[in-house]
């Protein structure tokens, strides 16, 4: 059995040439990470101005961290006390130690390929709040277990009895190496909950999900385009709306491979917004929001519970 997975994983290395932009092997050709203009703000702090600081702003206000009433206040370089708050509630959602500042480990964090779905909407954190209350039952026995999942705001999901769902590929933008990362992800999904199935279907317009690759603003709004490699790596939509986009310009393999994003490991994420799953504050769950090149992962405990709570199974 080992002997095949390691014949798998040399497989999903020829893969890897044909995912990825020819000029990707030399790090030189690389452009500068959409999210490295933080790195020169490390420890700032409330009552500084410091050039940069409105673009901290947008990166809190993109992912709903701020939501100034104008332009203006977002638009200077004041560490002000809104920005400070925001900074804190970020620290909570991401398990930070509380400070308030720019410290390096809050700006490690910060600078991590993402999911593009905000962590906080209309002003409620959905990493720490959103919650339907949810028993384990074992026996005679109620276990009650600490849960970090969250959903989006209303608990939209699939209409009872909506359990095998189709996804159509955009066969313009998606190579056909990539497609057994996506088939592999809804697979999980259905092994691990029990409760869902997948289908591919070639009618787009009948297709409950649509997936395609993607580049800079592509019609969902200039506030969801994508940024180039690195920043926003992919978004998907609460349901029943069924997009599902991954940034092109990212650098994607199949497996674990160090300057790459694992494509199954991101598709297991967005799958999960589409099912009606919002961010996790558990960083080994698939529903955390960013992600480190050369890094898999797997559904956690955290997703599964997470389902089967919004559907009640």
């Amino acid at each position: 059995m080992a002997q095949n997975f390691q014949l798998i994983s040399y497989i999903s290395l020829f893969f890897l040439l044909l995912l990825v932009p020819s000029n990707s092997k030399n790090p030189a050709t690389r452009k500068p990470r959409p999210f490295g203009f933080l790195k020169h703000l490390e420890g700032c702090k409330k009552g500084e101005n410091l050039t940069g600081l409105r673009e901290l702003k947008q990166y809190l206000n993109k992912f709903g961290y701020l939501n100034y009433n104008s332009l203006k206040a977002d638009n200077n370089d004041d560490f002000d006390d809104f920005l400070e708050a925001a900074l804190k509630t970020y620290q909570a959602n991401y398990n930070l130690k509380i400070t308030g500042t720019l410290d390096s480990e809050t700006l490690s964090k910060m600078v991590m390929p993402r999911c593009g779905v905000p962590d906080v909407i209309n002003g409620t954190s959905s990493m720490t709040t959103n919650k339907k209350p949810h028993h384990h039952h074992h026996g005679s026995k109620k276990l009650h277990t600490v849960s970090h999942y969250s959903f989006f705001r209303g608990y939209p999901r699939w209409p009872v009895g909506k359990t095998h769902l189709t996804y159509w590929f955009d066969l313009g933008t998606t190579h056909p190496d990539a497609i057994p990362a996506f088939v592999g992800a809804f697979d999980k999904w259905t092994l691990y909950t029990q409760y869902f199935t997948f289908e591919e279907t070639l009618e787009y317009e009948n297709s409950d999900i649509k997936i395609g690759f993607e580049r800079g603003e592509h019609g969902d709004g200039i506030g969801n385009a994508f940024d180039g490699e690195g920043g926003v790596i992919a978004h998907a939509y609460a349901p029943t709306d069924g997009r599902f986009h991954c940034d092109a310009d990212e650098f994607w393999s199949i497996g674990a491979i160090a300057g790459y994003l694992d494509l199954e490991t991101v598709a297991l994420h967005e799958i999960g917004h589409l099912l009606g799953l919002d961010h996790s504050s558990i960083e080994d769950a698939i529903m955390y929001p960013s992600i480190s090149s050369g890094v898999v992962k797997d559904l956690h405990d955290d997703d599964v519970e997470g389902i089967k709570a919004l559907y009640n199974v």
